[in-house]
């Protein structure tokens, strides 16, 4: 059980360093979104290149950071039965989910990206707007980045579903623990009481 929760630690690890340089990113996309506009409005000039820059900085960064944004918890669910649910059901919710639905979408993703990615690269794709940016091909890598990041975190959440169902809560990484619900607080009340 101690190599899953190592698994599980490293992979997060992995996804929290990925996750905090790329969030970096957002910062550029603004100065270089309020570059553009006072430019093209203040001074009436406009640069492709630049326009081109904050939108590939964006697409750079929301596929980079979505194995850390699930990591945190932070992706859309419709919570109506899983945020009262118990951990062990959650963690069943989770196995399931990741093991039919996450890691198949990924394969998916992958798999039909990869010849896409390939033939960017093959004539070094770059911007189809006149003056635009050279290297889109490096932006099309992404995609495949965030079939893989998103994959290993998918796997860390298989890690964590195992190590709760096998009764080693103690085990999973305090990145992706999860949140303390009503049924634990008042489980550990009636444990203290004894």
């Amino acid at each position: 059980m101690r190599l899953v929760a190592g698994i599980a630690a490293l992979i997060c690890r992995i996804n929290w360093i990925v996750g905090q340089v790329f969030s970096w990113l957002s910062l550029g996309i603004v100065l270089i979104c309020f570059t553009v506009v006072v430019q093209r409005y203040v001074f009436a000039i406009s640069y492709v290149w630049m326009q081109d820059l904050y939108i590939w900085l964006s697409g750079a960064m929301f596929t980079a950071v979505a194995g850390f944004a699930l990591m945190r918890d932070d992706h859309v669910r419709v919570d109506i039965f899983y945020r009262p649910a118990r951990v062990r059901t959650r963690a069943v919710i989770d196995l399931i989910g990741a093991l039919v639905f996450l890691l198949p979408f990924t394969a998916v993703v992958y798999v039909y990206s990869m010849p896409f990615v390939q033939r960017a690269w093959s004539y070094s794709e770059a911007s189809a707007n006149v003056g635009g940016m050279p290297g889109l091909y490096i932006l099309k890598t992404f995609i495949i980045a965030f079939a893989l990041l998103l994959a290993l975190q998918a796997i860390a959440m298989i890690c964590r579903s195992v190590l709760v169902l096998g009764g080693r809560r103690d085990l999973v990484p305090l990145a992706i623990q999860y949140p303390i619900g009503a049924d634990d607080a008042a489980a550990a009340a009636i444990k203290g009481m004894h």
